[in-house]
């Protein structure tokens, strides 16, 4: 995939993520938290459900979300121990 599909991917994952968890970023952690997610849905999906995705798709926009919404979870949950 190239490099403008993970950036419009990981924007879109990253702010539909912090809409639906409830936070207040800027257009940067959006980026960040959606293309790491990217990464962790896209890990999940392959390793628990065999999923593999490759390109600009609405199901690769939908995995970079469910990943970025565990890693909002995820980050939730060590900033309060913290």
């Amino acid at each position: 995939m190239g490099i403008l599909a993970w950036i419009v991917i990981g924007i879109a994952a990253g702010w539909l993520a912090e809409q639906v968890m409830g936070r207040n970023h800027g257009l940067l952690t959006n980026l960040i938290v959606g293309v790491v997610g990217a990464f962790l849905g896209g890990f999940l999906g392959s390793t628990l459900f065999g999923i593999g995705l490759s390109g600009f798709s609405w199901q690769s926009l939908i995995v970079a979300f469910v990943g970025a919404c565990i890693l909002l979870f995820l980050l939730g949950l060590v900033k309060r121990r913290a």
